[in-house]
């Protein structure tokens, strides 16, 4: 049975690997290029100063199979509320069930700390994500015909959203 935690620095590789394979090696993230290890690390930093979660799931052989995160949504003020998650499975782990135990605890994680809206932004063209998220119970908020450009074909963007009634700012 894998383990989801909170990360921890000596997991930055692991996650780095597991963005550059399934974030710049498909339409998960229209990021071009392979990112570093330091670019990670920045990341990590930023995300854990501004107390945003990154949690990991791990097998019992303790390789890390996936991760999720949040972060702000915009970083006006007013968007203080609202946050993009961000979630990631490695390679020969994905439909078995991980995506769904790690967005179930990220989901938690927010709720437990009043975010009032999470937003997703999948790949238009990937039913699976889209269908992944309505069933987590995210209503599709909007398409953006042809926005990103990879793999030589425009790609559309589809926001989806889940509100959590009853977290009012604190």
């Amino acid at each position: 049975m894998p383990t989801i935690r909170p990360a921890h620095t000596r997991d930055i590789p692991a996650i780095t690997d597991i963005y550059n394979e399934a974030g710049v090696g498909t339409t998960a993230s229209y990021a071009l290029e392979p990112v570093s290890v330091a670019d990670r690390q920045a990341w990590f930093d930023r995300l854990t100063a501004a107390e945003y979660p990154i949690l990991v799931m791990e097998d019992a052989d303790g390789l890390i199979t996936g991760y999720a995160s949040y972060s702000q949504f915009r970083p006006l003020e007013g968007y203080r509320h609202t946050v993009e998650h961000s979630v990631y499975i490695r390679d020969g782990h994905r439909a078995a069930g991980g995506g769904r135990m790690l967005m179930g605890a990220l989901i938690d994680y927010a709720r437990g700390r009043g975010v009032h809206v999470m937003v997703g932004v999948v790949d238009g063209s990937n039913e699976a994500s889209v269908a992944f998220h309505r069933k987590l119970g995210f209503e599709e908020a909007g398409r953006l015909p042809q926005v990103g450009r990879k793999f030589g074909r425009w790609l559309d963007v589809v926001f989806v959203t889940m509100i959590f009634e009853g977290n009012e700012p604190r």
